[in-house]
């Protein structure tokens, strides 16, 4: 049976299993379409807040991003770890017994405006169309791989399904598929991990391989990989210097950590529970299984360009017989050319492929005068592929190469869902329902959310085809908007008794609109393509600022615009500082 086959059947079976899922979960009220009826057990629940939580970006990228960029994407792994912790030490106890549906109802019901809730909405349809962005991203190009065909054609039919199970269940049937996607992903996920760690270093668990020295050697694998690194004119592999600087390294840390505990896809996770003690439950539970896949991540990254460059120059670099020739090509190198992922180019017509960095001009003159080099040959190489190539490139039996094919989907699949949830329950649930027509029925209120999960589909699966980035860098911008308007305001909601609606609506709109406005200044307007201002490099960041760490400055800026206008306005109303006080107690349960 041929690869292709092999991958077809596989991923097939995983779609039979979520769309069954989904027909015998389908949400048959408000109350299960929002918060599965408030009945999920919180060990499976923690599960399916994994599988809602490490999207196409933990799965797919971040992986990628650790292998091109070393211990700066370490960044990646630092900021979304321990944002969750920040999630569920200080957010979703104290929300899940607030007791409402969605985190908008919670913000306009704490802050006593509905003008509080239209902004939350608003800023919450910002970040999440943002994240579906990336996710639709990693959806056309694990689907492209699988079909073997332009990216385009992989992401339309990604988001066809999309559109069939998460429209049909709602957060009920999401909730059980997001757990069969959990133990698939993260199946998916180590085993290539434990297979290409014990080639390389005879370690069974990947993350000891990483600090292990390779099989048969005294070398250990990164100090290997950082002479190899060398070699070819990049940083070492392990450097703390020259890739991202300090200060854009510690804004998109944070920018990273208060963005995901701000994030409303994942909080709403915390409603679905029958009492507070389960949301600390499933918040301890989620940790677990969030920390298998994590704490592989770095393995994984440094094993990928390890055997990437290592494919590309099997031998002693600058002879003849180190460098690939281009009729030998692996078959998984035909494959990617075909999405259009991966090309390309003899520049100096040798029949070999030579890849170095072309960027170091003193390593590029010496390569060009003493190699006959005249510049890198894989011309495109798109860091999101390195996971889903990583089985093949190490070469790996095919069952595993379509396991990870799986897995990939089911990553992005899972985060999805969940973000269209967010966006159908905000736009249906808060705005039609909270403000502009408080007696639809419920049926017609179901039919809204639905239609606006399609509508954000439509308009995420167009922007997913020219994304302002790669998918765990649109993740990252989108992470910035939840920093700088969501996280803040339910901090002082839940902290700050005297925070009052002013206040709120203040640090909520100036937050946002800063961040929005700096994004757009470099990645164009709404991410349309050429509609950027400045180009998207160092020397144009305002201050030096990366647009994908600026959510951490947006962050202070709500923080001070709310606290200002706070001192100048009235005080809340008495019944909201005694509610205040009553949710920041949460061994009582609130009975809704």
């Amino acid at each position: 049976m041929d690869q292709q086959t092999l991958s077809l059947l596989v991923v097939g079976a995983t779609f039979a299993l979520y769309i069954g899922i989904a027909i015998w979960a389908r949400a048959g009220s408000t109350s299960e379409f929002y918060v599965a009826g408030r009945g999920v057990n919180p060990i499976a629940n923690g599960m399916a807040t994994a599988a809602d939580w490490m999207s196409a970006a933990s799965f797919i990228s971040m992986a990628g991003l650790i292998a091109f960029l070393g211990f700066t994407g370490g960044a990646y792994l630092m900021g979304w770890t321990g944002g969750y912790v920040l999630m569920a030490l200080l957010l979703a106890p104290y929300l899940r017994k607030f007791g409402k549906f969605t985190v908008p109802e919670f913000i306009g019901d704490r802050f006593y405006s509905k003008v509080a809730r239209v902004v939350a909405v608003i800023s919450l349809l910002a970040m999440s169309i943002t994240y579906v962005i990336g996710q639709m991203r990693g959806v056309g190009i694990a689907f492209s791989n699988i079909l073997e065909v332009p990216l385009a054609i992989g992401l339309v039919s990604g988001m066809a399904v999309v559109f069939i199970y998460a429209v049909l269940g709602g957060m009920k049937g999401i909730t059980y598929t997001q757990i069969a996607q959990y133990v698939i992903m993260i199946f998916a996920y180590t085993v290539p991990a434990v297979f290409i760690s014990l080639t390389l270093t005879g370690q069974v668990f990947p993350q000891i391989g990483l600090g292990s020295t390779l099989q048969g050697q005294d070398t250990y694998l990164l100090e290997a990989l950082d002479q190899t690194m060398v070699d070819l004119g990049f940083t070492m592999y392990s450097a703390t210097e020259g890739g991202m600087s300090m200060l854009n390294m510690f804004l998109l840390t944070m920018a990273l950590m208060i963005g995901t505990a701000g994030l409303p896809h994942v909080i709403i996770r915390f409603f679905t529970v029958p009492r507070v003690r389960d949301a600390r439950k499933s918040a301890g539970w989620a940790l677990v299984f969030i920390g298998i896949l994590y704490t592989t991540a770095p393995a994984v990254g440094a094993m990928a360009i390890w055997n990437l460059v290592n494919t590309v120059h099997p031998g002693e670099i600058g002879t003849e017989e180190g460098h690939l020739a281009y009729e030998d090509k692996p078959a998984w190198m035909e494959r990617w050319e075909q999405t259009g992922l991966l090309a390309f180019e003899d520049k100096n017509e040798d029949g070999r492929i030579q890849y170095y960095n072309e960027d170091n001009e003193e390593f590029a003159a010496m390569a060009e005068e003493e190699y006959g080099w005249e510049g890198s040959e894989i011309v495109t190489l798109d860091r999101d592929i390195m996971v889903l190539a990583n089985p093949e490139i190490a070469g790996l039996p095919g069952w595993v190469i379509a396991l990870v094919a799986a897995g990939g989907i089911a990553a992005a699949l899972s985060t999805a869902a969940g973000l269209l949830l967010a966006i159908s329950s905000a736009i249906s649930h808060d705005l039609l329902k909270g403000v502009f027509m408080p007696r639809i029925s419920e049926k017609n209120e179901l039919m809204a959310g639905r239609i606006a999960m399609a509508g954000a589909i439509l308009f995420a699966g167009y922007l997913g085809l020219n994304p302002p980035g790669f998918a765990a860098e649109v993740v990252a911008l989108a992470f910035g908007l939840a920093a700088a308007s969501l996280f803040p305001t339910l901090m002082m909601g839940i902290f700050m008794k005297k925070m009052n609606k002013e206040g709120a609506i203040a640090g909520m709109l100036v937050g946002l609109v800063t961040t929005l406005l700096y994004i757009f200044t470099y990645k164009g307007w709404f991410f349309f393509s050429g509609t950027a201002m400045l180009p998207d490099t160092e020397e144009y960041w305002l201050f030096g600022v990366n647009p994908t760490g600026f959510g951490a400055i947006g962050a202070v800026f709500n923080f001070v615009a709310a606290y200002i206008v706070m001192k100048l306005t009235k005080e809340p109303p008495q019944h909201i500082q005694e509610l205040v006080e009553s949710v920041r107690v949460p061994r009582t349960d609130n009975p809704s």
